[in-house]
């Protein structure tokens, strides 16, 4: 049974730094391209990050790139997203996934729809 776990989130202050991790049961995360997306209070799911599954691509969206960090972990079968500067806007609920489909560039397999397994969410709040 796949299963995908994010950890780590929490409240912090403006300024201040988290560390997300995506973990991973029943599936390699090393054979996908993986995001993350953020879904705040009454707005749609957005994507915010992605790596492919080599590592050599990566994406950020507009809003959180020079802040926002995606890396993955083989050997621990986990993905990280590394959150600084963090701002009150940047307040959702933050999700993994694995996408369906592999491309070279992985800004490309930004939507949901490439995305089959999903992880239940970590509370990410940015407040004073």
């Amino acid at each position: 049974q796949v299963q995908l776990v994010e950890s780590g989130g929490g409240l912090v202050q403006p300024g201040g730094s988290l560390r997300l991790s995506c973990a991973a049961s029943g599936i390699t995360l090393a054979r996908y391209t993986i995001g993350w997306f953020r879904q705040a209070p009454g707005k749609e799911r957005e994507g915010v990050s992605c790596i492919s599954s080599n590592g050599d691509s990566t994406y950020y969206d507009v809003s959180v790139k020079g802040r926002f960090t995606i890396s993955r972990d083989k050997a621990e079968n986990t993905v990280y997203l590394h959150m600084n500067s963090l701002k009150p806007e940047d307040t959702a609920v933050y999700y993994c996934a694995t996408a369906n489909k592999n491309s070279g560039y992985c800004g490309s397999l930004m939507g949901t729809r490439f995305y089959d397994f999903w992880g239940q969410g970590a509370q990410v709040t940015v407040s004073s």
